[in-house]
């Protein structure tokens, strides 16, 4: 239940996924995040890094997609969560992110804060 009410939400905030090549690009809507991570390749490693960033201040939902080699995070209403404490969480379940799509910008390295 919890699983399908994640997927409902990241839906809604999501107006759009466009995968080209090697998913060079989303677009989202709202305040919503999608990590692009290396060798996320089995459920195990998808919900290693989900528990890693469910502990950063300020997430209300994360989907992370096997597939696509992404994980979605959503904000808690009126939060930001450190786009430098995401990347950490996701480096701290001993995965490497590649780039890393907000609202405000696109990350190719570890964000300053």
């Amino acid at each position: 239940m919890k699983l399908v009410l994640v997927k409902l939400l990241i839906g809604a905030l999501c107006t759009q996924f466009i995968i080209s090549g090697n998913l060079h690009a989303v677009e989202l809507k709202g305040r919503a995040v999608a990590v692009y991570v290396d060798d996320m390749h089995c459920k195990n490693c998808a919900k290693k890094i989900a528990r890693k960033l469910y502990t950063v201040p300020g997430v209300l939902a994360v989907h992370a997609d096997v597939k696509q080699n992404v994980a979605l995070i959503t904000p808690q209403k009126g939060k930001d969560p450190s786009r430098r404490a995401l990347w950490e969480a996701i480096e701290s379940a001993n995965f490497k992110p590649v780039k890393m799509i907000g609202p405000d910008r696109t990350y190719k390295t570890k964000p300053s804060k």
